[in-house]
């Protein structure tokens, strides 16, 4: 007797990576499910949400500013911020407040809550994630002025801020 068969949709694709061909391999994780290798993000589940790919594409998207020549403010507050240390692999969490003055582009709000959330499993300073922050902003959007400051949770009794700002010349 033959077994219900699973539409096609619905299976994992088989097609292989890179980084599959490079090394011959596939994994099969009894707690998360079959993963694969990937060039781009490294091992990532073929069971993934799509939330999860969402984040990790992470990018910033934007869209032509409805009132060019107007100068004025856009304030974004993202409460979520995680990262881990690079030094402990201890998570790190910061409120980052981004302060900017749009020139020809404003960023999409959806665009940069996912690519926030594109560095919970990044090992990555607090210093150089506000700066890598600052650049990828910069280069999606180029606004006229921008101020980002991302304030961490203390850990170790250390509380830290770190503020960076551009001026598009």
């Amino acid at each position: 007797m033959n077994s219900p068969s699973t539409p096609e949709s619905s299976k994992p694709s088989l097609e292989t990576t890179p980084l599959e061909e490079k090394y011959g391999e596939r994994r099969l994780d009894e707690k998360y499910g079959e993963r694969r290798l990937d060039e781009k993000y490294g091992e990532r589940r073929l069971d993934e949400k799509y939330g999860e790919r969402h984040i990790a594409e992470g990018k910033l998207i934007t869209f032509p500013n409805p009132r060019i020549g107007r100068r004025y403010t856009i304030a974004i507050t993202l409460p979520e911020f995680t990262c881990k240390c690079p030094f402990s692999g201890y998570p790190d969490f910061a409120t980052i407040a981004i302060h900017y003055i749009p020139d020809q582009k404003v960023v999409e709000l959806k665009a940069i809550k996912l690519y926030i959330n594109s560095y919970r499993d990044r090992y990555i300073s607090h210093e150089e994630s506000v700066n890598q922050i600052l650049d990828d902003f910069v280069a999606a959007c180029d606004p006229l002025e921008v101020t980002i400051k991302g304030d961490f949770l203390p850990r170790g009794n250390v509380h830290t801020i770190v503020e960076v700002s551009h001026q598009q010349r």
